[in-house]
């Protein structure tokens, strides 16, 4: 099918990883149409491997893989566009035309889908991240936050002054905090979040 077109000759093939990589590296094409899964490997890895070495080379995948896992993969190693085998002739040549002109391109089926799950994980990198304590360190940081001194904390612990003090000071460092003050906000507000996670399950 692209041999009828005069803008694209197909210049090589590859059947393999392996191949595939070797393949680019002697022929320096300006696209390399590759599949998801290979015989010794994964394209995502050959595709990896070629742009690493020959930047100037524009990787489309043509695959049958539309789960997001896949496309991601595809696009974190380099790819310059990822469509489906379904595609029609007309938007495969669009999708070749496309990559070699150095823009990217992704199939309409799969854009959505990960353009939510990419949303998603900048929501969630974008959140605090909750500090692990232990549960004494919990007990201790709840204490805190009501107010107590470390004397009540370690009535109410039965604990030393001095175990308290250690205590404190482990939980401000893993908090990243200096203050009193700060580690009770910091505390109230995870407990806020953490309530209102659970309320939403209860709701689901």
């Amino acid at each position: 099918m692209l041999s009828r077109y005069d803008d694209i000759a197909v210049i090589g093939e590859a059947a393999t990883m392996k191949d595939a990589i070797a393949e680019s590296f002697r022929l320096k094409p300006d696209v390399v149409l590759m599949d998801v899964r290979l015989f010794g490997g994964s394209g995502v890895d050959a595709c990896r491997a070629i742009r690493d070495s020959c930047p100037a080379i524009r990787v489309l995948f043509l695959s049958s893989y539309e789960d997001d896992e896949a496309v991601l993969a595809a696009v974190v190693g380099g790819a310059s566009g990822y469509v489906l085998k379904y595609i029609n002739a007309e938007g495969l040549l669009l999708a070749i035309r496309t990559v070699a002109r150095g823009q990217s391109i992704l199939d309409p089926a799969i854009t959505q889908t990960i353009l939510t799950r990419m949303r998603l994980q900048k929501e969630q990198a974008s959140e605090p991240q909750r500090t692990t304590l232990s549960a004494q360190q919990q007990r201790v940081l709840a204490l805190l936050a009501e107010g107590k001194t470390n004397k009540e904390i370690g009535s109410s612990l039965e604990l030393s002054d001095k175990t308290v003090k250690n205590y404190i000071r482990f939980i401000f460092q893993k908090m990243h905090v200096t203050r009193r003050g700060q580690a009770a906000a910091q505390f109230i507000r995870d407990s806020t979040l953490g309530k209102r996670s659970a309320d939403q399950r209860k709701d689901l």
